[in-house]
């Protein structure tokens, strides 16, 4: 029997593949916010004009993730994420020198191709293959930095504008990513296992003589597929919908302005506590009966907001629910395909699900909006949250009625 820790070396792989996430994760996502302001001001546009290019970004890492996902099983790890680490620092590199806004949405647009290839989904189809025995583990591990690239990147980056500016700041995050991101991908993705290495190993699977015989559309054909399918995009959405109306939401959950804006704060440590609960308990409690309950924390969340509505204390619970819910669920929702449907086809069956993904996220905070309204707030809002979080809970118990490897 294998053990049940990763070794020395192998922990050190995954963390240093976790710094580089943190890197990627803080310049681009939380680096987006504070970059608006200023590129706003200095090309004219308005803040829809702006929003679109996080938009832009979004889906060019949706459309992408099927071939990413693919390559990757195929054995090219190295390539697409040295590639998109390069694309990353290359973008920055243009975005310091726009002038127009054509060009702005160009280098984002160009910026969600090198994500694509450099996010926690293809880290993750990495950490699948190269340690089948204990990739959920190690995925947990990932993303502990991961959880605190605002922490990081949003002061520092705030400081490099106002210290130099946003162009230069800009070109700072581009030699951070083309000097440190590229060759230490470049160097810690070498000797990447191939499919047939992989599937020698991977000799603990139930249905290991079948996954050698499938192909992927067989396993996209099978119902748990689309089970899990329905989990991953309705939680994604649901959970994409609260971070823009955060403050607004604990303004009408009875907050003072002061603890509106302090309490979201805390999201960042809570979601790593959740994920340091899943790693010191990985091999005590049931992994399916964690993936069970963990995931029913964001539903409880909203259902804290529409009971306690108009009391405050509610709302530090609801950020409690979500924030320590939200940081497991980025595993469940990471290791589910490889622990239902096939850990050899992780990435592909993934990347699948990356332009559903990328519509929900960006669909969700809008229909938030869309449905609040001076008398009732967000409360009808936050039902239909609440009810599809319910779905996507039930898609997961239903998909765990079937085999597990």
């Amino acid at each position: 029997m294998s053990s049940p820790h990763l070794s020395r070396r192998d922990a050190r792989f995954v963390w240093v593949l976790s710094a580089l996430q943190l890197i990627t994760w803080g310049s681009v996502f939380y680096g987006f916010a504070l970059f608006m302001a200023p590129l706003e001001q200095a090309l004219g546009m308005s803040r829809a004009e702006s929003s679109l290019g996080f938009s832009l970004m979004l889906l060019a890492e949706g459309v992408l993730a099927f071939p990413v996902g693919r390559w990757i099983d195929r054995g090219h790890e190295r390539a697409v994420m040295t590639g998109g680490s390069l694309l990353v620092g290359l973008a920055f590199l243009a975005h310091s020198l726009i002038t127009t806004v054509p060009e702005f949405y160009a280098v984002w647009t160009l910026l969600g191709v090198g994500l694509a290839g450099t996010l926690y989904p293809p880290a993750f189809a990495v950490l699948t293959r190269r340690f089948p025995a204990h990739f959920r583990r190690a995925i947990i591990l990932l993303s502990f930095l991961g959880g605190l690239a605002s922490t990081v990147f949003i002061p520092l980056v705030a400081w490099l504008i106002d210290l130099w500016g946003w162009r230069d700041a800009l070109l700072i995050l581009a030699v951070i990513h083309l000097l440190v991101c590229v060759p230490v991908h470049g160097w810690l993705l070498r000797d990447a296992p191939q499919p047939a290495v992989l599937a020698q190993t991977n000799n603990e699977s139930l249905n290991q003589a079948r996954t050698d015989t499938q192909t992927l559309m067989a396993f996209v054909r099978q119902p748990t597929f689309w089970q899990l399918a329905l989990f991953v995009v309705l939680l994604m959405g649901v959970t994409s919908a609260l971070p823009a109306h955060m403050v607004s939401l604990l303004r009408e959950a009875g907050m003072t302005d002061s603890w509106a804006l302090a309490v979201p704060a805390s999201i960042g440590v809570l979601q790593v506590m959740g994920r340091l609960g899943l790693y010191l308990t990985e091999h005590r409690v049931n992994v399916h009966a964690a993936n069970r309950w963990v995931t029913l924390l964001i539903p409880l969340g909203f259902l804290t907001l529409l009971i306690g509505a108009g009391h405050g204390g509610w709302g530090v619970l609801f950020v409690v629910f979500y924030g320590v819910g939200n940081g497991m669920l980025t595993i469940v929702k990471g290791t589910v395909m490889a622990q239902y449907v096939s850990r050899e086809h992780m990435g592909s069956l993934n990347g699948l699900l990356g332009l559903p993904m990328a519509l929900a996220r960006a669909a969700a905070p809008w229909l938030m909006g869309l449905l609040w309204s001076a008398e009732a707030g967000y409360a009808l809002g936050l039902w239909l949250m609440f009810a599809a979080s319910l779905v996507g809970v039930a898609a997961l118990w239903s998909a765990q009625k079937g085999p597990r490897l």
